[in-house]
């Protein structure tokens, strides 16, 4: 199934995106949750892959997987970093082979220990340039792209971010998924900016329920989300009790998730982690409908 076909009139897209472990063990834990998960009918599946596409042979054997077992559509993420256009393709083509339908398309972070990214010899720059590669030469695949609501941390500015995104919504990509975002009213204005300026394809939020204050922290570090100084105080309150932290993740989660729902967006993609108990609070929380 292509991206595109998860949204629309009458529907309501769900995903998932999980990492490639890193043991035998690990990935025994990772299909038992994603087995928690497949009762609420996702639409599609993603899988990561290390720095530097040091997993990329690991994430399509999970992504294969999970399509295998569970017949749920999936993703492969792609990105531009320490890659030439010839292996892009060759890594498209293996994903083709697999059957694996869709792509999320990247540019990527700079290899651990540098600051700046740098195109290799004969690669891509920008996630544009490699919507616009696989929409000329491997049309088939279903195209996702990231957007930020508070803005990429390597971006000149918010005007700027958003014109980044919207030249790869131009070469073809078919939806947005954005980075995780604690604050709804971030998330309006960010869609509403995509509308004014011509894109037309679904914007779909990210969501990372939080399950530990520490790993919170360093993850929105990182990518630059702000933490409600009120939720970071009730995780605080909880710092010393690991279910305390899950039950006010999930009840934060479920109040963001529920308002995204009840004011229309084309669907939610959740940054599970690997793990299923606080996603799927979070949905049994709301009782999504699923047709």
């Amino acid at each position: 199934m292509s991206l595109s076909r998860a949204y629309g009139s009458g529907k309501f897209g769900l995903s998932f995106e999980l990492f490639p472990p890193k043991t035998g063990a690990g990935e025994d834990e990772l299909f038992h949750h994603v087995q928690q998960l497949m009762v609420f009918r996702p639409d599609y599946i993603t899988c990561t892959y290390g720095a530097g596409g040091s997993t990329r042979d690991k994430t399509l054997e999970i992504v294969d997987r999970v399509q295998q077992r569970f017949g749920c559509a999936v993703a492969s993420h792609l990105t531009c970093v320490g890659s030439t256009r010839d292996e892009l393709r060759t890594y498209l083509r293996a994903a083709t082979e697999r059957n694996i339908g869709n792509i999320v398309a990247l540019r990527g972070d700079p290899p651990r220990g540098e600051t700046n990214f740098r195109a290799v010899d004969g690669g891509l720059s920008y996630a544009n340039e490699l919507v616009a590669l696989v929409r000329g030469e491997f049309a088939h695949f279903g195209v996702a792209v990231a957007g930020y609501p508070e803005t990429h941390r390597e971006a000149l500015g918010a005007e700027a971010d958003l014109q980044n995104l919207k030249r790869k919504v131009d070469a073809g990509a078919d939806v947005v998924i954005t980075q995780l975002f604690y604050d709804n009213a971030d998330f309006w204005r960010f869609r509403d900016r995509c509308e004014q300026i011509g894109i037309r394809v679904p914007i779909v939020p990210g969501i990372l329920p939080v399950t530990n204050l520490a790993q919170i922290q360093r993850i929105a570090s990182l990518c630059g989300a702000r933490l409600p100084s009120s939720f970071q105080q009730a995780l605080e309150r909880s710092s010393d009790n690991a279910e305390g932290q899950l039950a006010v993740g999930v009840e934060f989660a479920t109040r963001q998730v529920r308002e995204l729902v009840e004011r229309g967006v084309a669907g939610v993609h959740f940054y599970v982690l690997n793990k299923s108990p606080a996603t799927a609070g979070v949905l049994k929380s709301i009782a999504l409908a699923r047709p």
